[in-house]
């Protein structure tokens, strides 16, 4: 009766034994166990979030709920009822860009804005599109949905899509109509 005993007592003590070890106590596994399949790690609502450097505000980022998703494989923060971003440059001139809808990618630095996305740089360059695209690490923005931009000279151009640096210095655009105002003098003068 007492080989029963002691041989019961040692499966016991393998169970609890495996059953303990199989536990990695792994602090991220524990997190993803915690929460819902696709749920987000954090949220917020009424968020001014707020960027300096060296005491100088540079960027201020409202929006009225952020879902932070930073718990998955590929790591992104939402703002599901849209955002409102203001830029500072080093001149202290302010551009904004709003949009109904936007999500950021913390791998890739690429930032999607959708609908009623409206762009205005510090120096009155005027951006409507549907979705917009940026690219922050190569300083990029582009688009394949229909936009109308209004350059400072003037100039405008209604397209299909475009290729642009943030300071539209650089401008591609596929499939567009507009106009363009050219001075008179600086091609008289050969420039």
């Amino acid at each position: 009766m007492i080989a029963p005993i002691n041989m019961l007592k040692s499966v016991m003590a393998l169970v609890f034994a495996i059953t303990l070890f199989a536990c990695e106590g792994n602090y991220e596994n524990v997190k993803r166990l915690n929460l819902s399949d696709g749920a987000p790690i954090a949220e917020g609502k009424e968020i001014n979030f707020k960027y300096t450097d060296s005491g100088k505000l540079i960027t201020n980022l409202m929006a009225d709920k952020l879902l932070d998703y930073s718990n998955l494989t590929f790591p992104y923060k939402e703002f599901p009822l849209g955002i409102e971003v203001l830029f500072w440059d080093e001149e202290g001139k302010k551009s904004t860009v709003t949009s109904d809808y936007a999500i950021q990618f913390d791998g890739t630095g690429l930032v999607d804005l959708r609908k009623n996305v409206v762009l205005v740089t510090a120096d009155s360059v005027v951006l409507r599109a549907n979705q917009l695209y940026w690219d922050q690490q190569n300083q990029w923005v582009f688009t394949d949905q229909p936009y109308q931009i209004k350059f400072k000279d003037g100039s405008y151009n209604d397209g299909a899509m475009f290729d642009s640096s943030q300071d539209f210095t650089t401008f591609l655009s596929r499939k567009n109509q507009g106009v363009q105002l050219i001075d008179k003098k600086a091609t008289e003068d050969g420039q």
